[in-house]
């Protein structure tokens, strides 16, 4: 995505892939692994898979940057054709760091961005994606990214908070009573709801609400009307989605749709 921001608020969310965004213009502010940091102009910022965050503008002339989100897959495998840093085949990267102030990654960001919106060949986009994916990992990287959803010392409290993400993965679009999630998870509602906040850094039931975002917006991918996608991932209806969508991702759920929808992928003809 390729967007300037002026008064929209993200609501806390996160993502299920790597996301690295190069602030252009102006200063984003957001919370980020229990802290407030600041993205400024030139300014790379760095989320892992469901690292949770918001973010807002944090000057008068908003903050416009370029984001670009890559699977864990993807990230794993160009690291596999990468030599210098093959020890990363088995775990993948953790990056501690959601801000980083670094001209390489920038420009590496950048060129790979301009790539995939401009509509360059496959192999030019490969090279990128590699460079990209290659520079984060040596220049960014801290250690591999162990199992997230159980972190170190958990103990108890992290296996409740996996028993009912299960349930919550599992039945994304049910509504699920909180006496039958604690009940999966061996608990007590109050406890559950600490470890689950503790361990995701987020609510159950805006966990839920996610799972259901990302459900939908596959299936507007697929070609399914944002009513469709609504009513398939969860949804109360059509006007909760879109608000939920907008709050999140930055983009009404059909700006998104004509974006990311097959007509998009096309090459262009001479």
């Amino acid at each position: 995505m390729h967007a300037h921001f002026f008064s929209h608020r993200f609501h806390p969310h996160s993502h299920d892939a790597y996301s690295f965004a190069v602030t252009e213009i102006g200063a984003q502010r957001f919370r980020c692994r229990g802290a407030l940091r600041t993205s400024g102009a030139g300014m790379v910022m760095v989320f892992n898979p469901d690292d949770p965050h918001d973010g807002e503008a944090a000057a008068e002339l908003g903050y416009k940057y370029r984001i670009v989100h890559i699977g864990p897959d993807v990230v794993r495998n160009v690291l596999a054709d990468v030599a210098d840093v093959a020890d990363h085949r088995a775990a993948l990267p953790l990056f501690d760091q959601p801000v980083v102030s670094d001209p390489v990654l920038a420009r590496a960001l950048l060129r790979l961005h301009t790539a995939l919106v401009d509509g360059a060949g496959p192999l030019v986009r490969d090279e990128r994606l590699t460079a990209a994916v290659g520079a984060m990992v040596r220049r960014g990287s801290t250690g591999p990214l162990r199992a997230r959803a159980l972190p170190a010392g958990g103990g108890g409290q992290a296996r409740a908070a996996l028993r009912a993400r299960a349930l919550l993965e599992e039945a994304y679009a049910e509504e699920i009573p909180a006496a039958r999630l604690a009940e999966a998870a061996g608990c007590s509602r109050y406890a559950l709801y600490r470890a689950f906040r503790a361990t995701y850094g987020m609510a159950p039931s805006d966990f839920q609400r996610q799972l259901r975002l990302r459900r939908a917006r596959g299936l507007l991918v697929a070609g399914r009307s944002a009513a469709e996608a609504a009513a398939q991932a969860g949804f109360a209806d059509q006007s909760h989605f879109h608000r939920w969508f907008v709050r999140c991702f930055g983009v009404t759920p059909g700006a998104f749709q004509r974006a990311a929808g097959p007509d998009s992928r096309r090459t262009p003809q001479p």
